[in-house]
């Protein structure tokens, strides 16, 4: 099967043709670094992810960008309050996100390109579009003239008549019309500036991805992404800009995943009910969560929930489980031949794989055959005697599909049987001394590893959750 992805802007299913064979640019915006990130921002974060690394798995060579805007209102007025620069508190918030990234499992882009080590590509970019009459200066600001641009609405489906109309417009005097928006903000007195052709002051928040898509991938690009909330006004004005510019088409390839709900309701500031990675972190394994996020099509809406969390949890035991069980059998197993059978099986379940992943990243189908290699690998592990070949084969198909979807407990952070066994008897040391302190340490180190102790009357039992 060809891969096949839904376009925003044909709003249907296209075969993907990179612009050059064998390699793929994508870019995805990313955070505004004021705040830590929620599980909102981690929907996005985890889904494109998954694209990339499947991108990647099926053989294309990618360049993946994801910029950070640490320049914007949110900034400024969280560095007042804080007491910081503006530039320390982004500094903060950067490293805080990729701590994050890490714990989700979610690879380093190519380039995390920040707004402001790209001021003067920014300041270029906008003045091409004064000098060629697509934007306008007035008192310091620089505008976006929207009328100009004939095909402005085309990604969202909108026309100008319906922007009037339909949806609120903050009221600027000193735009030509509601519509237009803003390419350059003068600095109010005390703010962080950059010296410009309009006076000192800092880009707007359209601006930024347009300057950097072309300065780091081109004048067009495969695939451009964010969440549906992106599509209007963000990315329709990052066409309007970049393809006044250069003419060309400035993502072959548009990808929007859905909201993610909180128990229902709409994740919100006014609601209070927005969850942060790191919090939510403390409290399940992280690959929990990146399994509760792809067990949804990101085209779906999902909603947020213990209920949710717990199912998750319970499915990615099964899994993990299993893997555990294999790893342990190949220990002790023979060096006998394959099984012809096994791998005929094996290979029916990885092309339901790819044939899912193929289809516009469907990523719960992809668990699916998933959880079918796992039952292939149980009803495997109950025979008496299996072949070490027949063994690593499973665990490689595993391996596998982990490099796309990243569920799996990490190697480094899993506990070898010996260590386990170790830690047990220095518990036991422990409770012989009475060292009741060191002895509840090492239950608790256990537990957060997944590793459960029984105690029974023939001595202490264990077994990974």
């Amino acid at each position: 099967m060809t891969l096949r992805m839904f376009n925003t802007m044909t709003r249907e299913k296209e075969e993907f043709k990179p612009l050059e064979p064998g390699k793929v640019k994508m870019y995805v915006c990313g955070p505004t670094v004021y705040n830590y990130i929620h599980i909102g921002n981690g929907r996005p974060a985890i889904f494109f992810d998954v694209v990339r690394r499947y991108l990647t798995y099926v053989g294309y060579e990618v360049t993946y960008v994801v910029n950070f805007t640490d320049v914007d209102d949110k900034l400024i007025r969280k560095a007042e309050e804080t007491g910081e620069t503006v530039q320390e508190l982004a500094d903060r918030f950067i490293a805080a996100y990729m701590e994050d990234m890490k714990t989700l499992r979610i690879e380093p882009a190519t380039i995390h390109p920040r707004v402001t080590d790209n001021m003067e590509i920014i300041i270029t970019f906008i003045n091409s579009l004064v000098q060629q009459g697509f934007a306008y200066e007035n008192g310091g600001d620089v505008y976006y003239r929207t009328s100009r641009f004939k095909e402005y609405g085309k990604l969202s489906h909108q026309n100008l008549d319906e922007l009037q109309y339909g949806i609120r417009i903050e009221v600027d005097e000193r735009k030509e019309n509601p519509q237009d928006f803003v390419l350059w903000k003068a600095a109010k007195p005390g703010e962080v500036f950059w010296s410009s052709p309009w006076g000192n002051g800092r880009p707007g928040w359209h601006i930024e991805c347009s300057a950097l898509v072309h300065k780091y991938l081109g004048e067009s690009i495969d695939i451009h992404g964010g969440g549906v909330d992106l599509t209007f006004p963000h990315h329709e004005c990052e066409i309007a800009q970049t393809e006044a510019i250069t003419g060309k088409p400035m993502a072959k390839y548009w990808l929007h995943n859905e909201f993610l709900n909180i128990d229902n309701e709409k994740m919100s500031k006014s609601l209070g009910n927005g969850v942060l990675i790191r919090e939510i972190a403390k409290k399940i394994k992280p690959e929990t969560l990146r399994f509760f996020m792809l067990s949804s099509h990101y085209r779906n809406p999902l909603n947020f929930s213990e209920d949710g969390l717990t199912q998750a949890g319970n499915g990615l035991d099964r899994i993990q489980n299993c893997v555990t069980n294999l790893k342990h059998r190949l220990g002790i197993a023979q060096e006998d031949a394959l099984d012809d059978q096994v791998e005929a099986r094996v290979k029916e379940i990885e092309a339901q794989f790819i044939s899912k992943m193929d289809d516009d990243f469907n990523t719960p189908d992809a668990i699916t055959a998933v959880f079918d290699l796992v039952t292939e690998a149980n009803r495997v592990l109950q025979q008496e005697r299996v072949s070490a070949a027949t063994l690593r084969l499973i665990m490689g198909r595993f391996r596998n599909f982990d490099s796309v979807l990243g569920i799996l407990a990490r190697e480094e952070d899993e506990l070898l049987d010996e260590e386990i066994e170790g830690l047990i008897e220095e518990r036991n040391e422990a409770r012989r001394a009475k060292n009741w302190a060191r002895a509840d340490e090492i239950r608790d180190l256990l537990t957060e590893k997944g590793i459960y102790l029984e105690d029974t009357p023939q001595g202490i039992r264990w077994r990974r959750k």
